[in-house]
């Protein structure tokens, strides 16, 4: 087996310097802090005592390893220098005093190894993929980039490295690619690269969890340079580091920049350790950033600052290897300088071929809508147990959704006796079953998660908003994040304020995400099937809890047809059959149902013939069907169940408005805009209802 050559070999006559030695004085603070002793100055610049070690650690690392670690370090101050210059755009989070963390873990790793990091995330690319043309070309918003210029600093892509600016949220979508690795038996495993300060982030804890319930094949590695920003650790962080991987009965490891011969070892053992035992791991790697938190605002103590670059590996490389460190700088100086000339010389991205041109309208075609009569719920649960068996890689999860119990509404009921392998129940954990399911679909699976209750969807705002709509296009079209989140909303079960919510508002003006709103008209498993066959990014399919029981497509009334469009998420039509109809209705998810219930009191009352329209797919929703019918009418009411304010109804009557004028008149119907209650009256009084219709429709006339 061929041997890396060392600093050693490399050079024929070594020289020890003198290192500073701030452990100890470190210990000290943390201990004086513990037992609430006022604070000793953090890092002092000038060593606690004894004699000043050597830099022995330069004859055990390769030389290869240093070498890219001082690539590293020219890269970061040439983009420091291009910002500065005006070259650059946006921030720059570079990792200067960090590099030996990147190059440890990177010399660790094997092929098929993937690397997931966060805003400071140069050092761990270049250590990975040796890119550093990719790199500076990404920075300079050049089409060479690895993402073209559009993710930038903090959002890069290839086949094995993804990162994103977001503090947490990369942890539990490496945990999603942990999880496929073990799905597919591979031996590859996932590192998640976070900093101290991302300890405050709720989803580390939940998604460390998760990952030793299911063994999962994932490493983090937390980078502690003491520091969240500028707020000092002790401002911010309680307890032990490693106390917290314990906690989870995760096993940790400890190594520090400081050494970087050990903490190669240590990188060695957590990863081997993560790869044979198939079990996740934790590891500490205390280091110091001695450049700025982001390009020039650094408010640190310039004391501190001085005794940590005097401390530095790098810099005492430097001086006890004068000449090594002079030729490793040369060559990395013209790698960079080739890298940022490169970057000039490439083509700027073109808008159109990053904005999609608009659309046509598709014409409307109209059929026979299909009379069903079997309950939503046991349509939907047909739709898994058929689909699951046709495609290996849809998976389900959710929380409680094993066998016997099958989920808070049943929908899961016989999955995980049918594909035990392909349901996984949770914990109480939103934002990080979200997460998970986002690393599953990056990594080529099909996951499908339940959240309880859409009001706990807010939990999950953060993975759908960041990280699930922007992947395939902050990453230049490379992936897909074909997840889909089902869940329940709508009151009149007396749930109460937070189970009783209808929260769809919340989730219309996020891009690349399109949201479904099952009602009582559309066969289910119709919709399902076009998300499953037809979808490659994110959805979010709104099931009113109060139609779970009832029969699609058995609302029949007297007088009036009923119809639905040809396409994959139907627009279903209640008109009159002999005569013009005089009043568009608009309602869609719950809400139809009460729509349906005041068609004949319209008429009754108010002498509207109505034409019905319910919408499935809400975002983006085509217009094409509502626009025909208020061009007849001239009068349209929407009906919603949520809160009128900045919702759908608002939406529809605003696009309405840009295409037809002021040739209609329009008016809303939406809760009231106060918590919804448990009493069954009061509940009532606050959810729309035939009442409200007819008020509203009786302004139109």
């Amino acid at each position: 087996m061929k041997t890396e050559p060392t600093i050693h070999t490399c050079l024929a006559d070594t020289n020890s310097v003198a290192a500073l030695n701030g452990h100890a004085r470190d210990f000290v603070h943390r201990l004086a802090a513990r037992c609430g002793i006022e604070r000793p100055m953090r890092h002092p610049s000038h060593p606690v005592g004894g004699e000043r070690p050597d830099i022995g650690w330069a004859d055990r690392v390769p030389a290869a390893v240093v070498e890219t670690a001082v690539l590293i370090r020219r890269a970061e101050a040439m983009l420091l220098e291009l910002f500065s210059g005006g070259r650059l755009h946006g921030t720059v989070h570079t990792c200067i005093g960090q590099e030996f963390s990147a190059v440890a873990f990177a010399a660790a790793m094997s092929d098929d190894d993937i690397v997931c990091s966060n805003h400071r995330c140069h050092g761990h690319y270049i250590a990975l993929t040796n890119d550093c043309d990719g790199l500076v070309a990404e920075l300079m918003g050049k089409t060479t980039g690895p993402c073209g210029g559009v993710g930038g600093s903090q959002h890069l892509c290839t086949g094995r490295f993804f990162s994103n600016g977001i503090q947490g949220g990369m942890v539990p979508v490496a945990a999603g690619m942990a999880l496929a690795s073990k799905l597919r038996g591979q031996e590859a495993i996932v590192t998640a690269f976070i900093g101290d300060g991302t300890l405050g982030e709720g989803i580390v804890y939940e998604t460390l969890n998760i990952a030793s319930i299911e063994s999962l094949p994932l490493l983090i590695v937390c980078e502690n340079n003491f520091y969240a920003q500028s707020t000092p650790q002790d401002l911010g962080l309680a307890g032990d580091i490693a106390a917290r991987g314990r906690a989870f009965e995760v096993k940790t490891f400890a190594g520090t920049t400081d050494d970087p011969a050990g903490l190669m070892d240590v990188a060695r053992l957590s990863v081997e350790y993560v790869r044979t035992r198939r079990r996740p791991a934790f590891c500490t790697v205390d280091t110091w950033r001695i450049s700025p938190h982001s390009k020039g605002d650094d408010h640190r103590d310039a004391e501190e600052l001085a005794h940590h670059a005097a401390t530095d590996p790098l810099n005492q490389f430097q001086q006890s290897h004068p000449d090594l460190w002079a030729s490793m700088r040369s060559r990395a100086d013209a790698t960079v300088q080739t890298a940022v000339d490169r970057a000039e010389a490439a083509p700027r991205p073109k808008v159109a071929d990053y904005l999609d041109g608009p659309g046509s309208m598709p014409s409307v075609q109209w059929k026979p809508a299909d009379r069903i009569e079997r309950r939503q719920g046991t349509l939907i649960n047909e739709f898994f147990l058929e689909t699951m068996q046709q495609d290996a890689s849809m998976l389900f999860i959710g929380e409680d959704v094993l066998d016997p119990y099958g989920g808070a509404f049943k929908v899961a009921a016989g999955l995980s006796e049918a594909f035990p392998q392909r349901v996984f129940s949770t914990p109480i954990s939103e934002a990080a079953i979200t997460g998970i399911a986002n690393g599953l679909a990056l990594a080529g699976f099909r996951p499908y998660v339940e959240i309880m209750f859409g009001d706990f969807i807010t939990l999950s705002l953060d993975q759908i908003i960041n990280h699930a709509s922007k992947f395939h296009h902050m990453y230049n079209r490379q992936v897909q994040c074909p997840v889909v989140i089902r869940t329940p909303m709508g009151g009149r079960r007396c749930y109460g304020p937070t189970h009783s919510q209808t929260l769809d508002k919340l989730l219309l003006g996020i891009d690349n995400v399109t949201v479904i709103a099952l009602n009582r008209l559309v066969d289910p498993r119709h919709v399902y099937r076009s998300i499953h066959h037809h979808e490659r990014h994110p959805v979010v399919v709104i099931e009113n809890k109060t139609d779970y029981a009832r029969r699609i497509g058995d609302a029949e009334i007297t007088g009036y047809s009923r119809e639905q469009t040809v396409e994959d998420y139907p627009t279903t039509r209640i008109r009159p059959i002999r005569s013009r109809p005089t009043l568009t209705v608009v309602a869609y998810g719950g809400a139809a149902d009460i729509a349906i219930d005041g068609i004949d009191l319209l008429f009754d009352d108010l002498d509207f013939k109505t034409e019905l329209l319910v919408p499935s797919k809400i975002h983006p929703l085509d217009l094409g069907a509502i626009l025909e019918s208020v061009r007849t009418t001239g009068r349209l009411l929407v009906v919603e169940e949520g809160s009128a304010f900045a919702g759908l109804g608002a939406e529809i009557i605003a696009s309405a408005a840009e295409t037809l004028g002021h040739s209609f008149t329009a008016r809303r119907v939406a809760a009231k805009a106060v918590p919804i209650p448990a009493a069954a009256e009061l509940e009532d009084c606050v959810l729309p209802g035939v009442a409200d219709i007819l008020t509203a429709a009786r302004q139109l006339q």
